[in-house]
């Protein structure tokens, strides 16, 4: 019977010492509040120069260049030149076929010849009507005719002028005519409109030359480029379009050119989108020029690029990682943009609003914050849910 008593007591003190237990724990928590949330923490850093780029991939052109076609149609009998030859303007690159063109141009030749013997003709009988009417004008006045052969005097006088007036245009027809077979002729003989290099060769002697139609292209015989200057072409998107200026400062790497860049400025801005390629929704684009300042002697048109361009640059400036910056609706439910600034005492998060300005690869420039500031930077899911208040802790770390 007492040992009964007994252990009823001893599980009695048991249960009262595991109840306060419980309630110490219970309070302890409470007044330690809820479990922090980690999170990844960074800095408001300041810099001494701060930049911002824009990069676009394109080709290079040579600063010059002229595709040649032909003003004649025929077969091409002599190429002069091989693709990668140097030329100079005014040289022989392709000669046609001229044994059409200078026919016509000797038949009119002929015909121009035996018009001018037409005016030859008209002038002399102009020449004799003119003295025919001299005289009937003189005899009319002595009254030895009559004022019927006066009147025929003076229409024979004015048909005469007006067959020798006829055949001075026809002449000149013929001469225009003339001209243009000559001119046709001259262009069988396809010569080189600037300095340059053939980058491009698309026939073969022997070959068919077809001049342009309406809606046909005419053959394109090579392509000249004067590679004294080159271009590197590349294409921007419309979000970054608006930043750039002509004279920027850019670097061009090239793939062909490995562990090497050519600086070089922005001449050209396209004051229109390119057109669109396809039946699906595609992001505008914009054709920009970056001049080159020393290019290699080695560079072809059509080798592939990549352009960096300094789009802005300041001094002096206060940045952070761009993925703190979160939009919170303010009072009257408009959403402004900021960051979780951390007091690093306690652990709580305060949303501080900020103004930001250039943006350089993934960090911001901020206003509105000090040196050391330290902010929530992520997880993004946990960013993008963080409270006002909220405890945090920086994350440690993950082992390699």
């Amino acid at each position: 019977m007492l040992e009964s008593m007994s252990m009823k007591r001893g599980l009695v003190v048991t249960v009262v010492v595991a109840a306060l237990l419980a309630a110490g724990g219970f309070f302890y928590s409470r007044s330690r509040g809820e479990k922090p949330t980690e999170v990844d923490l960074g800095r408001v850093e300041r810099r001494a120069v701060f930049q911002s780029f824009v990069t676009a991939s394109g080709e290079i052109v040579a600063g010059r260049y002229a595709d040649i076609g032909s003003n004649v149609m025929g077969r091409l009998v002599d190429l002069a030149v091989a693709e990668g030859d140097a030329v100079r303007k005014g040289s022989v690159l392709a000669r046609i076929d001229p044994v059409q063109a200078a026919s016509q141009a000797s038949a009119l030749a002929a015909q121009r010849d035996a018009l001018e013997a037409e005016v030859s003709v008209a002038t002399a009988r102009e020449v004799e009507a003119r003295q025919g009417l001299e005289r009937a004008r003189q005899l009319r006045s002595d009254g030895v005719i009559a004022q019927a052969d006066l009147d025929t005097a003076v229409a024979a006088a004015d048909s005469a002028r007006a067959q020798l007036e006829a055949a001075r245009r026809r002449v000149a027809q013929g001469k225009a005519q003339l001209s243009q077979a000559r001119d046709s002729l001259a262009k069988t003989e396809i010569t080189a409109p600037i300095d340059g290099v053939v980058t491009r060769l698309n026939v073969r002697e022997g070959e068919m030359v077809v001049i342009g139609l309406q809606n046909q292209p005419g053959s394109i015989l090579m392509t000249l480029s004067d590679l004294a200057t080159v271009n590197a072409e590349v294409r921007v998107a419309e979000a970054e379009v608006l930043r750039l200026r002509v004279g920027q400062k850019a670097t061009v790497t090239l793939e062909a050119v490995p562990n090497r860049t050519f600086a070089g400025r922005v001449t050209e801005i396209g004051a229109s989108a390119l057109p669109v390629t396809g039946t699906g929704a595609a992001a505008r684009e914009f054709r920009v020029v970056v001049r080159l300042d020393a290019p290699d002697p080695s560079l072809r048109p059509g080798l592939t690029c990549d352009v960096r361009i300094l789009a802005d640059e300041i001094q002096n400036a206060l940045t952070l990682p761009l993925q703190a910056v979160v939009l919170r609706p303010d009072a009257r439910g408009e959403e402004r943009q900021g960051v979780f600034v951390v007091d690093p005492a306690t652990g709580g998060t305060r949303f501080t609003p900020v103004e930001t300005g250039v943006i350089g690869g993934l960090d911001v420039e901020v206003k509105g914050l000090a040196v050391g500031t330290s902010v929530v930077l992520g997880p993004f899911q946990t960013l993008r849910d963080l409270k006002e208040g909220a405890r945090v802790k920086g994350r440690e770390p993950e082992k390699k």
